[in-house]
């Protein structure tokens, strides 16, 4: 069901795409179902929001090619949503949605590549403890014992998955002028180097490693070359995974980035521990291992 109180410009780009999700509600179920949330009830639950309401909403999104759904039960037959590749487009708006948010609502305007954990930025990453990563979400992938391809951002046969998600390397791309004066820009290299160094003993505990940016597949390929990474980098150049998550992003050099953070993932998919902010690099690599290995064995969640 669309406005009928809204007549878009007919030649504006812009008011042709507000005619479709210039509603609030309506860029909210993409963000939940680019969550995970594919059910009607799970979608009504996180919105809040009336059943009448959302069906309109939902009608809307389909009516728009969105948003599509398939049948998981008949009798009565209910269904599950989920983004088409149009909908799936709109995922770096909602992105960078949230990040002017993070920095012009909810902070200061202050550009940063981390976050105090005080700010809410910190708390809604330390909220994905308990949540799972949607299944099937693959990113295109170098390094690790096998060729490039696209993988699961999880690893179905680890017993754990350490996912570190850094904002980019200079190498082979320089970059961009002012990087150092960013406050947890730094150190991606250096980053990736310390992982590298403890992928035998990760391996060994059937943990997997798998390091995330938004740079290009084919600049993760040449950087695991040159600086001879073991582990699996994994380039969420679309945000698909940000986008998921909700994963606190900065932009720098006309591209957004990932702020630094740590996540240790059970074998079920769900994440179990969140280190963030990351603000001491060999620190939070133990962390990684400890808390991984304690997940691998059956021990405890852990918070950082």
């Amino acid at each position: 069901m669309r406005r009928s109180s809204f007549s878009p410009e007919p030649d504006c780009a812009i008011a042709q795409s507000l005619a479709v999700v210039g509603d609030g509600w309506e860029l909210l179920i993409v963000r939940d179902l680019a969550r995970g949330l594919d059910r009607f009830d799970l979608l009504a639950e996180s919105l809040r929001i009336s059943r009448k309401v959302l069906t309109e909403r939902l009608g809307g999104l389909m009516d728009s090619g969105v948003v599509e759904r398939t049948a998981y039960q008949e009798r009565p037959t209910r269904y599950a949503y989920q983004l088409t590749a149009r909908g799936r487009a709109l995922l770096p708006v909602l992105v960078a949605l949230q990040d002017w948010g993070d920095r012009w609502v909810l902070g200061d305007g202050q550009l940063t590549g981390t976050n105090a954990e005080s700010e809410p930025t910190a708390h809604r990453l330390h909220e994905l403890v308990g949540a799972a990563v949607p299944a099937g979400l693959l990113l295109p992938a170098t390094g690790g014992d096998g060729p490039p391809e696209s993988v699961d951002v999880v690893d179905g046969q680890a017993k754990a998955t350490v996912l570190f998600g850094y904002p980019a390397t200079g190498r082979p791309t320089p970059l961009p002028a002012g990087w150092s004066e960013i406050a947890g820009a730094h150190g991606c290299t250096l980053e990736n180097r310390l992982f590298a160094e403890r992928y035998d003993e990760f391996r060994a505990g059937g943990i997997a490693v798998h390091g995330v940016s938004t740079q290009r597949p084919e600049e993760q390929a040449a950087f695991a070359e040159a600086e001879k990474i073991p582990h699996v980098l994994l380039s969420d150049v679309e945000l698909q995974l940000a986008a998921a998550l909700r994963l606190p992003t900065f932009r720098a050099g006309g591209v957004g980035r990932l702020k630094r953070f740590v996540l240790v993932v059970g074998a079920d998919r769900v994440v179990r521990a969140v280190r963030y902010p990351v603000t001491d690099l060999a620190d939070a690599v133990n962390w990684a291992f400890t808390t991984a290995s304690d997940q691998a064995g059956g021990g405890a969640e852990r918070r950082g």
